[in-house]
Formats: C-alpha cells, sequence, structure tokens
C-alpha cells in the first residue's frame, strides 16, 4: 500500500503517514520502530525528550532499507534552547540515530516564559543545519499563531512544518489556520486523542458504514483535511490497522460531522504551549 506525500515548503516530500515512538520505552524501541518497518512505515518521529532516538537508530541500521526510502524526525530538549546547547544536541541526536543527515528537525515547544521569551536565537540555529547539509528540513512543534509570526517576521526562515495537538475533540483551528497561512505543514500528534475518540458514537458510525475502526476513521479525516499523522503503538495489529487507510475516503459531510466533535480548549490533552515550561532534569 502506498502512503501518500506532502510536498513541503522548500519542495521536498514527507510521508503523510508515519509512526510516532512517544512513550515507547527505549529498550523496546528497536524492536517497536522494526516491527514497523515490516509493516510498511518509512516515516519515523522520535525527539531527544524521549529518550529513544538510539533504539529508532538501531532499528534502521538493521533495517537494509535504503536511507533514502526513510524518514526520520526528531526534536531539540526544551533544556538546550541556547544555541551552543542547541549544536551540540543536534550533534547528539544524529549521534543517537546513527545518522549524518536527518530529514526534518524540530524544536520541541517554544517556552515562551523561559529563556527570556527568546526562542527566536534557537530557531535560527536549526536554521544553521540546513545551511550544512545536516537537516533536509526544519520546523517547529506546539507553536502557537503568535510564535510563528514571530520566527518568521524576524528571520524570514519559515518552519516546514508546524506539530501541534490535532484531533476531532481538539481541532486547534488557530493554530492550523496560522501555519496554512504562513504556507508551513500540520503535523497532528495525538491524533485519536490518547484513544478517547475510540468510543465516539458519530465517528463509530462512520466507520461502520465503511468496514473501518474508529482510529481507521480518525487517521483518514486527519489526512482528508491535509494533516500528517504519525500514530504510536507496540502492537503488531493496531500498527497494521493504522496503516490501512487509503482504501476508502470520507464525504465532506462526515469531515464537518467530525471536526464539529471539537470541545474547544475543553478537549486539549497536553499542555497549553503559552504556559509550558517543563525542562527534563
Amino acid at each position: 500500500m502506498s502512503v501518500p506525500t506532502i510536498t513541503l515548503n522548500n519542495q521536498t516530500t514527507i510521508p503523510q503517514l508515519g509512526f510516532g515512538v512517544f512513550q515507547v520505552p527505549p529498550e523496546e524501541t528497536a524492536a517497536t520502530v522494526s516491527k514497523a518497518f515490516e509493516v510498511g512505515y518509512r516515516h519515523i518521529d522520535t525527539a531527544e525528550m524521549y529518550q529513544n532516538e538510539k533504539g529508532v537508530g538501531e532499528a534502521i541500521a538493521a533495517s537494509g532499507i535504503a536511507r533514502d526510502e526513510l524518514y526520520v524526525t526528531s526534536k531539540l530538549n526544551n533544556g538546550f534552547h541556547s544555541p551552543d546547547d542547541a549544536r551540540r544536541a543536534f550533534d547528539e541526536t544524529l549521534g543517537a540515530l546513527g545518522l549524518d543527515r536527518i530529514d526534518l528537525f524540530l524544536i520541541h515547544w517554544p517556552l515562551p516564559t523561559l529563556y527570556d521569551g527568546d526562542f527566536v536565537s534557537t530557531w535560527k540555529t536549526l536554521a544553521e543545519f540546513v545551511e550544512d547539509g545536516r537537516a533536509t528540513s526544519i520546523g517547529v512543534s506546539n507553536f502557537q499563531p503568535a510564535h510563528l509570526d514571530r520566527i518568521i517576521s524576524e528571520t524570514g526562515v519559515v518552519p516546514a512544518v508546524n506539530q501541534i495537538e490535532v484531533h476531532p475533540y481538539f481541532t486547534n483551528e488557530e493554530a492550523r489556520a496560522a501555519s496554512i497561512r504562513h504556507g508551513v505543514e500540520v503535523e497532528a500528534w495525538s491524533p485519536i486523542a490518547q484513544g478517547k475518540v475510540l468510543d465516539d458514537e458519530v465517528i463509530n458510525k462512520i466507520g461502520a458504514d465503511y468496514g473501518k475502526t474508529a482510529s481507521q476513521v480518525t487517521l483518514r479525516w486527519h489526512v482528508e483535511r491535509g494533516d500528517i499523522v504519525f500514530p504510536k503503538s507496540v502492537k503488531e495489529e493496531r500498527m497494521r490497522e493504522n496503516f490501512d487507510i487509503f482504501d476508502f475516503t470520507l464525504t465532506q459531510d462526515e469531515v464537518a460531522g467530525i471536526a464539529a466533535l471539537d470541545r474547544g480548549e475543553d478537549g486539549r490533552n497536553g499542555p497549553n504551549p503559552d504556559t509550558f515550561d517543563y525542562i527534563p532534569d
């Protein structure tokens, strides 16, 4: 089954469906990613703060898959926003992954209440990695509209993606709209609301009409709205289920009906990027 690609604003492409390793234990990551490769995934999303980049690298090395057939994303640790720290962290990410180039590297959180509110110098530092050829694309994660406006206006460098919380109970339309306005693709983390949508009556009714699960319908909803998604599971049957979303399409009314499940801020599962200030020990 062929996964569609999306062309980013630097004219490179990214698979619209990937595999995420958030909360996958480090000791299980290599085996989990290897299984994802067997299923057919070629886009892997990790982060330094997940502490499992090394396992991703081990799976890549053991896979025998050509490097240009893989798409690998990682993210800058919240504790390393200062430019010199960011440079060291990026070197360590490449080392852990066993790569000399990463497809996409993101600022994980803007942290506007830390570092004297300066995430612009961090963004400028990431641009260096594209200039020296060690990152094909750079982007941001959890950036609100004002954060996006600021880094673009102050640097002229437009992120390739903005990875934000998006799901039927929190459609995050302001951040999505701001991203799209700037030509930034939206990546949706927590695409099935950490499983909360799986019992939803509206989504399950649609699924029954297509012989699909609530998870498959929700992921298909994201795809049809243009989101890039990377669900995660350590179970092979769920990996296969999440991969099997390209043999049906939703009607416009169904897409709109799922979007209407939005609960605004009450539907948000993760932290609010305007106030989140977590620094790992």
